[in-house]
């Protein structure tokens, strides 16, 4: 084997990958990292990469093909794991994996290789798109090969070949981050009894701190799209980046749960996503307005399908083809505005307009403007509930 791309992101399960890979196989590697706004400069990778024994690194700005590609779409489908989790991680690996293949084909390298762990969901998303866009590329996954335990075997190594790493054993986090959202795990993080500290936490002000003057926000959504914030149009990485402000300052976007992870095993996370529980929340109340019972009801369902796809890494499967068919046909009348009130960790619906709108005030009204006929209720009723009515009436007769 003479070339390995690396999946790079400078952290240290990948700071120590690039010299055991060119250890072990005597190969070159070649390192690449995405900007998917983790909030912060990664110039200072090359040099740490290449100190490491990297011969190359590439460093790209996916940001806006990120939201617009891969966000986007999932927030229009409504997709949150297990009710909670904005798949922020798992959004982003199927795009880092596409163009690590990319880099791999120009770079005419042999492999292509992750930092993900053996029991971990991020190995599945990264190994099945490449089976996906590359069934014949070779994949090495050191982390579930090589003889290093835990993370405190890891930080020993890194220390003893003098590889440069952002850790230590009193702080073992494990984070990933990118502009939808923070996940943090290990540490204190795996006692799921034990409340998460606020050392844990990277962008979020204490709900107990923050504020205690709300903040209120407007935003509009064409076809499903947020597109406006507070009356001014707004490029769609600035909207995420500017909501992440605005919630973090008042403690919105905190998540604590208990996951079933894809291998089955389940996990305790915490996550910091405060544009993205802004823009959910946003998003289902305009549905709310603008649905109809039963589609809405549908697309409950599919929305829980929709999120379990990414999260099992099936970005690139043909159901999701499908359903990203039937989420863009619910979305045409997804337009109008939302206004939030921000306060102490919660992110409150406050008002909702559109153009779409199928609530009728003189219908739902119980005041001298009501237009319902309540009459004709009774009909209704004994037609609904018939079915009902005969089977008693059968259970009473036998």
């Amino acid at each position: 084997m003479k070339k390995i791309v690396v999946a790079y992101s400078g952290g240290l399960d990948t700071s120590i990958i690039i010299h055991w890979l060119k250890k072990k196989y005597n190969a070159e590697i070649i390192a690449y990292t995405a900007d998917l706004g983790q909030g912060e400069y990664l110039e200072p990778l090359k040099k740490k990469a290449i100190k490491t024994g990297a011969s190359k690194i590439y460093i790209e700005d996916l940001r806006e093909e990120f939201v617009k590609e891969y966000v986007f779409p999932s927030l229009k489908a409504c997709a949150l794991y297990e009710n909670k989790y904005p798949l922020a991680t798992a959004l982003g690996r199927p795009l880092i994996a596409k163009r690590l293949l990319e880099i791999a084909k120009k770079e005419k390298a042999d492999a292509v290789a992750h930092g993900c762990t053996g029991k971990g969901n991020d190995q599945v998303r990264f190994e099945a798109t490449f089976a996906a866009l590359n069934p014949d590329i070779e994949v090495i996954a050191p982390l579930r090969e090589w003889e290093l335990k835990s993370r405190e075997e890891e930080i020993d190594y890194a220390i003893k070949h003098k590889i440069p790493v952002d850790i230590t054993k009193k702080s073992p986090y494990s984070i990933d981050r990118n502009l939808w959202g923070i996940s943090i795990e290990c540490g204190a993080l795996e006692n799921p009894w034990k409340e998460p500290p606020e050392d844990a936490y990277q962008i979020t002000q204490s709900p107990l701190k923050a504020s205690n003057k709300p903040a209120y926000i407007e935003i509009y959504f064409e076809a499903g799209i947020p597109r406006k914030l507070n009356g001014k149009s707004i490029k769609s990485v600035n909207l995420i980046e500017n909501l992440n402000q605005l919630g973090a300052q008042n403690g919105v976007g905190r998540i604590d749960m208990v996951e079933n992870r894809l291998i089955g095993i389940k996990s305790r996370e915490i996550y910091e996503a405060p544009a993205a529980v802004i823009l959910h929340n946003a998003h289902n109340a305009l549905e709310a307005l603008v649905l109809d019972r039963e589609t809405m009801h549908f697309k409950q369902i599919i929305s829980q399908k929709y999120a379990e796809i990414i999260y099992y890494g099936l970005w690139h499967s043909s159901l999701k083809e499908a359903l990203d068919e039937f989420v863009d046909k619910t979305q045409e009348n997804v337009t109008g505005t939302i206004k939030i009130k921000l306060y102490k960790g919660n992110s409150t619906i406050v008002g909702r307009k559109s153009k779409f709108s199928l609530y009728s005030e003189n219908l739902a009204t119980y005041t001298s403007k009501d237009t319902f006929d309540h009459k004709s209720a009774k009909g209704f009723i004994d037609i609904w509930s018939l079915p009902l009515k005969i089977r008693a009436l059968l259970e009473k007769n036998r």
